[in-house]
């Protein structure tokens, strides 16, 4: 377990992360609700689609904001104040000159793709096209500001990056006044609103860490050597990133291609109830991955193993905690938050947050091997695997297969990167026992098999019809994981340490 201090702090970040994570939470529910509503399911499978294109071409930033968290967060570990500023203009002007060439793809090549290749009802095209090159000024804004935030996450200043999530949140519920009481074509006034938003986040980050980062600097740097590093990090992320932009965006574009819109907004409303969950685990990781890498960057290789194990198990646990529930409930859920729910939106919620607990030990692990700068090997596992995907569902789709294969798929293809690939990477490069790592998955399976039953039976037994019943369902499967994470997943002395924390409190008061 974390050391006292230690925990103190990641705690402390924790609970600003979650404070922000639940009003984003119920903001993101409730606005998807009513832009779903407003704009119709085929509008809004028609901006997903187009926006895809644009999030496609983005995979090279999402490379370099692998590097930008790594390098900065590495820099601060190493406590070299001239390093830090060195490396941060390197980032900077890094992430300005990827934005202007995904924006001379996405003007190119993403422009001939929706001219030519694009299923868009006739009628909507020209709208499709506004929105197209809104979406691109969006996404180069949003690659100006990454090196912004990570400054902000690697000084582990999370009670900003919370306020930082309220604001959005709040633009977000702005959004969906002015779509409800404007007057022009919704789906262009949605992308104009989603543009603002990132004008004022931008405006903030730059803002703020500006006046209280020294190391902060607007000059445009090209130190040969920090840029042989970064985008040598950054070109195996890149292969990495090509592969899961592929696999999240590419696999749009793919429905697309066999489906009508509909079923692109199937997959993406599951997408979206899956990546509120996953927040919870995101938000604990975003707390703890600083810590993680800055240990390793003083030597203090122990302790920084010691952090990423016992992180990582709880993760999982995080995880379950809301995967059991909503993997036993999606359908009323969906009924719940949406008006109209489109056909295999609940299966395609259950696959995905099925492969979500099976992501959380990638992006666990990933965090040691990111932290020692060798991710070549990581980088060929994960493109092998998920490149892999995309032809065989091509295939099965051409043959009539369900949109569901899709989703199957990419489960199978991540449970291998988190139970093979990451594993045998974290023994061959970071040194770590495979003793270490299977007494983390044996725990996590222990509580699995421990939780999962009861509250199953009770499923089949009630069934989802009754508001009543769907509770009872709700609240045995919380418990039940709660119990069996407290009985099988906590050490002796972690109780112990979680009952003394509790009393603390407690005496406070």
């Amino acid at each position: 377990m974390a050391q006292p201090g230690e925990g103190k702090t990641i705690a402390k970040n924790t609970l600003f992360l979650y404070t922000r994570m639940l009003i984003t939470l119920v903001v993101s529910l409730y606005t998807s609700r009513v832009i779903l509503q407003v704009l119709g399911i085929d509008d809004n499978g028609l901006y997903q689609t187009v926006g895809g294109i644009v999030g496609f071409l983005s995979f090279l930033n999402g490379a370099l904001s692998t590097a930008t968290s790594r390098f900065i967060t590495f820099a601060l570990g190493k406590g070299d104040e001239l390093e830090l500023k060195k490396t941060f203009s390197a980032t900077v002007t890094a992430h300005f000159l990827i934005g202007l060439l995904i924006v001379v793809l996405a003007e190119t090549a993403g422009l001939w793709y929706v001219y030519n290749k694009m299923v868009i009802p006739p009628d909507r095209f020209d709208a499709a096209i506004i929105v197209f090159h809104i979406s691109i000024l969006t996404s180069f804004l949003s690659i100006q500001q990454v090196p912004f935030s990570a400054e902000i996450i690697a000084h582990e200043r999370m009670s900003v990056f919370a306020y930082i999530g309220i604001i959005e949140a709040l633009g977000k519920l702005g959004i969906v006044y002015l779509l409800n009481v404007g007057h022009m074509d919704k789906l262009v006034l949605y992308a104009i609103l989603l543009l603002l938003v990132t004008v004022c986040l931008f405006i903030f980050n730059t803002s703020y860490c500006r006046h209280n980062f020294p190391e902060i600097s607007f000059r445009l740097s090209f130190d040969k050597n920090l840029f042989g590093k970064i985008f040598s990090f950054s070109g195996w992320s890149l292969m990495t990133n090509c592969a899961i932009a592929l696999s999240s965006q590419g696999i749009t574009l793919l429905l697309n291609l066999f489906f009508p819109p509909a079923v692109v907004t199937a997959r993406g409303v599951a997408s979206q109830v899956s990546h509120a969950a996953s927040q919870f685990v995101g938000n604990f990781r975003t707390a703890v991955n600083p810590r993680i890498v800055k240990q390793f960057a003083a030597e203090d290789y122990a302790s920084s193993k010691r952090l990423m194990l016992v992180s990582a198990e709880f993760s999982y646990y995080l995880m379950f905690l809301f995967a059991l529930p909503i993997c036993l409930l999606a359908a009323p859920l969906l009924d719940l938050w949406l008006v109209e729910v489109p056909e295999y939106a609940a299966t395609f919620l259950q696959i995905v947050i099925i492969q979500s607990l099976f992501t959380v030990f990638n992006i666990s692990f990933f965090t040691a091997i990111s932290a020692s700068g060798r991710i070549r090997e990581n980088a060929w596992f994960t493109t092998i695997a998920l490149f892999a995907c995309f032809p065989v569902v091509y295939f099965l789709f051409k043959r009539g297969a369900s949109p569901t294969v899709l989703s199957w798929a990419y489960l199978v293809a991540e449970a291998f990167l988190a139970l093979f690939a990451k594993p045998y990477l974290l023994v061959k490069i970071v040194d770590y026992r495979w003793g270490e790592i299977l007494r983390v998955f044996w725990n996590c399976l222990k509580v699995t098999l421990m939780a999962v039953p009861i509250p199953l039976i009770i499923y089949f037994k009630l069934g989802v019809s009754n508001l009543w019943y769907c509770a009872a369902i709700l609240v045995v499967s919380v418990l039940s994981v709660l119990v069996s994470v407290w009985t099988l997943g906590f050490t002796k002395e972690m109780r112990a340490q979680v009952i003394q924390a509790a009393r603390a409190r407690l005496s406070k008061r």
